[in-house]
């Protein structure tokens, strides 16, 4: 059996080749015409000796050069690493020297990161837009080539043979260390995914689905390869639009919607989420951080006619592995107002174990273990890192997410927090996401953050407290909180904010609160 990620949309392309497959930047291409970019990028990358095994790194997001390189990749057997544009210089270098790639596909924005250091320390071979293939020829001795300047390859040419322990995909996160981790993801995990996916999901090829986040966020990798494997199409959210999408979504008819939760809180902020006004999603699913109950809520009333699914997945699982809909009455989580992660896919098994990997009963809190076909290869280039977070658990290899956890009587999984947000102050132990869920339930706003600051020999001296969108007075939240939480608890500074800093995947940026509270310090 051949798991090469780009087979799907290969063999759509065989069966319905005018089907529209792709919709970015004003240009519509169908499944044949893609068919014949990736694979004529993918015919360049072999003649320069990629091939299975390889990697190829991906420094483009919302383009048809980040989606069609990315298909280029796998059509060649080598697994495609997507690299965020918005990554300093520095840490680019960092995740050049650990991919080691074999080759390096830039769309135009990307193309304006490679500086002189960066252009010493990639690949030899670059494959850019036209319009800087010259001007990049001109610095550097690397072989530059312009996307329209491609081996013209034969159409029987089909996605190169792949097993399913081969690595489909290589994502990098930020590690505790400062170093990135690249997070390994075998085609067979990926394809395991899709399987299930389709089965929940039940995709159609008349619908329209919004590539919503970043190449480098795993969400995309289920945007790109459940659409086309259903033969659906794929409209890629152009960067002024991701914060606040409901236009592009009522312009274009999307009928399935996968995006972080913060976007409905942002939405919501700007007035841009109205009852009614997203009548064409038919599927809603949300991820990668906890989905508040008010924020099902106010989606569900924007979009009346879709279905609502909570999900949840770290990277190292093959982007989701869990989840449950959310009805008229949904699945709270009591401590923290939000919706509960809800059930493991087929195949995948759950568990909450403590410190020493004992499994715990239901109910009792610890940390959440996952196994199964999902469950990711391992870190590149990292073995002990990979040992301690993948470990044998009576028999079988798990991965231990970081996410504290309990079971509830029904078999539904409840997130209470990160184990790396449990905080001591002045010498109590306070869940950071404990503190966030009382003050949007007393602000009135989902764009709520706490850090601990500031920290001194693991114990922090108080709570900083940011809300953005405030209705209320700090007075008035810091009276409210007091009727809720403990003296310890209560932060020592309640700072209203325009807005709260996202990081590369629309998720609250803690580190970059705590270096303005940092800055403001020194």
């Amino acid at each position: 059996m051949n798991f090469n990620l780009a087979l799907p949309l290969y063999r759509n392309s065989r069966e319905h080749p005018q089907r529209l497959a792709l919709a970015a930047q004003g240009v519509n291409l169908t499944y044949s015409e893609v068919v014949v970019v990736a694979r004529n990028i993918s015919g360049t990358l072999r003649t320069a000796g990629v091939k299975r095994g390889g990697r190829v790194g991906v420094l483009a997001s919302r383009s048809i050069e980040a989606c069609a390189g990315t298909l280029a990749a796998c059509w060649s057997g080598a697994a495609y690493v997507p690299i965020s544009l918005r990554v300093p210089e520095d840490r680019l270098l960092e995740i050049l020297a650990l991919a080691e790639f074999d080759a390096l596909i830039a769309d135009a924005r990307g193309a304006q990161l490679l500086s002189e250091r960066v252009l010493r320390a990639i690949p030899k071979l670059i494959l850019v837009p036209d319009a800087e293939a010259q001007n990049l020829s001109r610095r550097t001795a690397r072989e530059i080539r312009s996307l329209s300047e491609l081996e013209r390859v034969s159409n029987n040419d089909e996605p190169v043979q792949v097993g399913a322990d081969d690595i489909g995909y290589i994502i990098f996160t930020s590690g505790s260390t400062g170093v990135p981790k690249g997070v390994m993801i075998s085609a067979g995990a990926v394809h395991h995914y899709v399987s299930v996916m389709r089965e929940r999901e039940r995709l159609q090829p008349d619908d329209r689905v919004a590539e919503s986040t970043e190449l480098s966020f795993d969400l995309s990798v289920s945007n790109m390869f459940l659409t086309w494997a259903a033969g659906a199409s794929l409209h890629v959210v152009p960067p002024s639009q991701a914060m606040v999408p409901g236009k592009f979504i009522r312009d274009n008819e999307i009928t399935f919607w996968f995006s972080v939760p913060s976007i409905i809180a942002l939405m919501k902020r700007v007035k841009a989420l109205k009852p009614g006004s997203l009548p064409s999603l038919r599927y809603s699913l949300f991820a990668g951080e906890a989905l508040p109950r008010t924020s099902a809520i106010a989606w569900h009333e924007a979009a009346p006619n879709s279905l609502i699914d909570c999900l949840y997945g770290p990277t190292e699982t093959t982007i989701v592995c869990t989840g449950i809909r959310c009805h008229d009455d949904p699945v709270i989580t009591p401590e923290r107002d939000t919706i509960s992660i809800g059930y493991p896919f087929p195949g995948t098994e759950a568990a909450v174990v403590d410190s020493n990997l004992n499994f715990l009963p239901q109910g009792e809190q610890g940390e959440l273990a996952l196994t199964g076909p999902q469950i990711g290869a391992g870190y590149l280039r990292a073995p002990d890192l990979t040992n301690s977070r993948f470990p044998a658990i009576g028999g079988k290899r798990w991965y231990l997410s970081g996410d504290i956890a309990y079971l509830d009587p029904v078999g539904r999984f409840h997130i209470l927090g990160r184990t790396d947000n449990q905080v001591k102050v002045l010498g109590n132990r306070v869940e950071l996401e404990d503190v966030e869920a009382h003050l949007r339930a007393v602000s009135g706003t989902e764009l709520v953050a706490a850090v601990a600051w500031p920290v001194a020999h693991g114990t922090a001296d108080g709570i900083v407290a940011f809300v953005a969108n405030m209705e209320i007075e700090p007075a008035e939240i810091r009276a409210a909180l007091a009727r809720r939480i403990a003296s310890y608890m209560m932060p020592t500074s309640i700072r209203a904010v325009e807005t709260l800093p996202m990081n590369v995947n629309g998720k609250v940026d803690r580190k970059a609160l705590v270096a303005r509270l940092n800055g403001e310090k020194s």
